[in-house]
């Protein structure tokens, strides 16, 4: 019971809301997940066709996050780029059971599928929030030009144990995600982007993981924005164009 109420909190797939239109030139793609249910997602040209080919943004996204709205966001802040992102095992139209073990198991899949697609020379993946920790995970199984890390962690569980500082979450907690371990043995180029009033991430949280960052590209925090209401700002659409010319020069 309490394993299923932790999966569901992290997890909350029925909080996922519809996506909506795509892109025109969207494509709908489709792998297996490393367990062998379908997964869902989409791939977004650059709305300039000289662009094509150039840059590869694989997107992960928030725990909450429809994976066509993700593509469909980051198509909106980098319209010369390539766009991929799919919908997270367990997250409809995708199959199978979320977890944290599932969504690390599936991410070198989605970047393979990516990467065959589009053979770019720019391979960036950008993660928000959760998403974060995943594409941090997948630096540590493939070799990428470059992390865009939007209000990242160190630890899924030491995220989790400041919520409920009164609670032994180091003893039940069953989704850790270790962004700081998998960053320290990498040495791709990293961008974080951090909110000021985060009051999902404590700023102790993404600290710790810019301490273990091995090369560290660009560091900007966006003031007076919170977790969520950050995507919206255009200071923040300023950061992560900051973010990716960071990267392209960095490789």
């Amino acid at each position: 019971m309490l394993d299923e109420f932790q999966t569901q909190l992290i997890f909350p797939v029925h909080a996922v809301p519809a996506a909506g239109p795509l892109p025109p030139g969207s494509e709908r793609l489709q792998i297996t997940s490393a367990a062998g249910q379908p997964l869902q997602g989409v791939h977004v040209p650059p709305a300039e066709h000289a662009g094509r080919g150039k840059i590869l943004i694989v997107g992960f996204g928030g725990n909450a996050w429809n994976g066509e709205d993700v593509a469909s966001y980051l198509h909106e802040v980098f319209p010369e780029a390539d766009v991929v992102a799919f919908h997270y095992r367990g997250y409809a139209p995708s199959g199978g059971m979320p977890s944290a073990e599932a969504l690390i198991a599936d991410a070198p899949l989605v970047y393979d599928a990516a990467i065959q697609k589009v053979p770019a020379k720019h391979r960036i993946a950008a993660g928000f929030s959760i998403g974060s920790g995943i594409a941090a995970q997948l630096a540590a199984k493939r070799r990428l030009d470059g992390l865009i890390l939007v209000t990242p962690f160190d630890s899924l569980k030491a995220v989790a144990q400041s919520m409920y500082p009164w609670l032994p979450i180091g003893l039940v907690f069953e989704h850790e995600i270790d962004a700081a371990r998998a960053l320290e043995r990498s040495d791709v180029p990293v961008a974080i982007i951090a909110a000021d009033r985060d009051e999902i991430v404590p700023s102790e949280r993404t600290d710790a993981l810019r301490e273990r960052v091995r090369h560290l590209v660009l560091d900007r925090t966006i003031a007076n924005a919170g977790h969520n209401d950050i995507y919206a700002r255009s200071d923040f659409h300023e950061a992560m164009r900051a973010a990716l010319a960071a990267l392209t020069d960095a490789r």
